[in-house]
């Protein structure tokens, strides 16, 4: 038995560090499982995968044996908010109760972090400001003098006020490096040194693979010193790796290089060139673009598989690119004829060429393994990406051959919701871990007894007009009984609209208030709702009347509400994907090239994971009650919900609206 397992397997014992030291802890057979093969693998090195069920702890399961193997390490979580949750309340808890000392680091992007030089400058963009703006200003302008870290977090306002915030930050193109006057205090630069001499270092998912291969990003820079790579909540990697391994061209990228032309009127360079004449025409190209797109609409992605994006002519597309080139060319130009006499200009042209280098990528043919696609809202984006992380992830990671693992770099993916079989197929394929080991450990809830599964024979077709209504008129029946504590998850925005306004009118007259997401943040839509059901986020008692949650979309993930608050469930449709999202359909048909089958391969299983996903959110501890409503009778009609059922957790069934009632009421009566 080697040191490190020996040392886990005795932190985790009756009797151990973990039982005397941290409250709250509890023997788990699970979460001993998970910590050992975590300690295994950091002990020789290679990679694991593993899929800890709602209630194992795997938190826990991995942060004692990266503490106590005194390696460096980098932990990534899915979000931000994650990420604080980690640095904030469980690091410290496990570290004080080993009992030693821990040199960590929070490292975020540099978007998350204050700009001193931008905020010497967010003055020149306040002439159309509020007041209450202009006093939000003010209070980061005091905040700054005082601050250590520069994290917006810390001034909640601010962070919440996203052109605020974006006008006292950075981005890596507008960042000045080392020319920056305000180099000495510049808070992103300091936030990357605390991390390069921290033995643990907590990032997120977006920063992970935003930054690969950018040498002064933080974490590429930091990879090669660190011998374990944790990534907590690993069900997102594929899409987040997706998103950010490609190319990126908006059209806020293109005005903020207008406004730097345009700034060159009142520098040393003025007058050599027409700098206002080339912003105007950098300004009105971007224009014309931007409003050429919006004959697409203002979905969330709009797919690019031709020369064109789908929808729009392409000669007009292509006019309007090739006097977006010409444009950027002509500032180029300009500044790289000055670059030897102001040296200023050196970062100008560099700009223009950046811009240039990605306007092309866009201009030329798609390759076949690439994903191409646009999202246009208030301002234009363009996207290419590869199909899949695999490949990127197969160059990060060791080999399977047990002769390179010895002692190398170890790699730990975990999530609640990995995979629907005990390969975990979807996830290890999507990211490249195939010959690697997979793990699989169990909730420890008694789901037979603690739930029940009801899907409604009776409700409409998920395709019917009228089924957002009908799903909003079961839901009031059921909240009048428990006094609420219900969430009910939507598939789509409409979705959610429809049964929110529908369950607002059916609502009327009782104390029960319907919450929607979006109107407010998401922290304070889940405190509003603790506080209806008598409990406040910290754990205190504040009986209020009852509420109904609608949401979607983030709702279906990251929602941690355990007690009696939350005691119905319901989710409207089947969460099948969207047939039109570029990635979706790319993915599709690279699977029918390939000889397969879409459905099968594709739409089922993330189905599948996504109705797992959502349905974690009823039972988040041993002693949680509750009925989980699928309003969706492809669930038990068509030949494939059967692959659907064997996903999620062992529920006992309801076989009618009569045990569903009886079941409502069993709970109200046991509170």
């Amino acid at each position: 038995m080697t040191s490190l397992v020996h040392a886990v397997e005795s932190a985790f014992a009756e009797g151990g560090v973990l039982a005397r030291k941290l409250d709250g802890f509890l023997l788990r057979p699970g979460q001993q499982a998970m910590a050992h093969a975590v300690a295994k693998v950091i002990q020789e090195g290679g990679v694991l995968a593993v899929e800890a069920g709602t209630g194992v702890g795997k938190t826990l399961a991995y942060l004692v044996p990266a503490l106590l193997s005194g390696e460096k390490i980098i932990i990534s979580t899915a979000t931000k908010t994650l990420q604080e949750q980690l640095f904030l309340r469980d690091l410290p808890r496990v570290v004080r109760a080993l009992g030693f000392p821990v040199r960590m680091a929070l490292l975020k992007g540099r978007s998350s972090y204050l700009c001193a030089q931008r905020l010497s400058t967010a003055h020149q963009a306040a002439y159309d400001f509020s007041v209450q703006d202009l006093e939000l200003l003010e209070t980061a302008r005091q905040w700054a003098q005082s601050t250590v870290e520069g994290d917006v977090a810390e001034l909640g306002a601010l962070q919440d006020h996203k052109v605020l915030a974006g006008l006292v930050t950075s981005t890596r193109e507008n960042c000045l490096g080392a020319s920056c006057p305000q180099i000495g205090n510049c808070h992103t630069l300091q936030a990357r040194q605390r991390a390069m001499q921290a033995e643990l270092v907590v990032v997120n998912h977006h920063l992970f693979f935003a930054d690969a291969g950018v040498r002064t990003s933080g974490v590429a820079e930091l990879l090669p010193s660190v011998r374990t790579v944790i990534l907590d909540e690993a069900h997102q990697l594929s899409d987040i790796g997706v998103q950010f391994l490609g190319q990126r061209w908006s059209t806020a990228q293109a005005r903020s290089l207008a406004q730097l032309l345009a700034a060159q009127n009142s520098g040393p360079a003025r007058g050599m060139a027409d700098w206002q004449g080339l912003a105007a025409d950098l300004a009105q190209a971007t224009k014309t673009l931007q409003a050429l797109a919006t004959g697409v609409g203002h979905q969330a992605r709009h797919s690019w598989m031709d020369a064109s994006p789908d929808m729009l002519p392409t000669a007009a597309w292509d006019a309007a690119m090739s006097d977006l080139l010409r444009t950027v060319d002509r500032g180029l130009q300009a500044s790289h004829s000055l670059d030897q006499a102001w040296p200023e200009l050196a970062a100008l042209a560099q700009r223009c060429q950046d811009m240039h280098d990605s306007l092309s990528l866009f201009t030329q043919t798609r390759q076949g393994d690439q994903l191409r696609w646009l999202e246009c809202g208030a301002e234009l984006n363009l996207h290419q990406a590869p199909l899949t992380i695999a490949g990127h992830m197969r160059a990060l990671l060791p080999s399977a051959d047990a002769q390179d693992t010895q002692r190398g770099t170890s790699w730990i993916f975990t999530s609640a919701t990995l995979g629907t079989d005990a390969q975990l197929s979807w996830f290890v394929n999507s990211c490249g871990l195939e010959e690697h080991t997979v793990l699989q450990v169990p909730s420890p809830f008694d789901y037979a007894r603690q739930a029940a599964l009801y899907v409604p024979s009776e409700g409409q077709a998920a395709a019917a007009l009228d089924h957002s209504a009908g799903v909003a008129a079961l839901v009031a029946k059921g909240a009048r009984i428990l006094g609420g504590r219900t969430m009910v998850l939507t598939t789509t925005l409409r979705a959610m609209r429809a049964i929110a306004q529908a369950l607002t009118a059916d609502l009327a007259g009782t104390d029960i208030e319907v919450l929607v997401q979006g109107q407010y943040a998401k922290r304070l839509l889940i405190e509003n709702f603790l506080r209806s059901h008598g409990t406040s986020a910290d754990g205190g008692n504040q009986a209020e009347a009852g509420s109904v949650l609608v949401a979607t979309a983030s709702f279906w993930e990251g929602v941690d509400i355990a007690g009696d608050a939350l005691q119905m469930l319901v989710i409207d449709k089947l969460p099948f994907a969207p047939p039109d999202d570029p990635l979706v359909q790319a993915r599709a048909l690279a699977i029918e090239q390939a000889g397969g089958t879409p459905f099968k391969e594709l739409h089922l299983p993330q189905a599948a994971l996504a109705l797992k996903q959502g349905a974690g959110r009823l039972i988040r501890s041993e002693s949680d009650r509750g009925v989980l409503v699928v309003c969706d009778p492809r669930l038990v009609q068509k030949g494939y919900g059967k692959k659907l059922l064997a996903g999620l957790p062992p529920m006992r069934r309801l076989a009618d609206q009569a045990q569903w009632l009886q079941a409502l009421e069993a709970l109200r009566q046991e509170r």
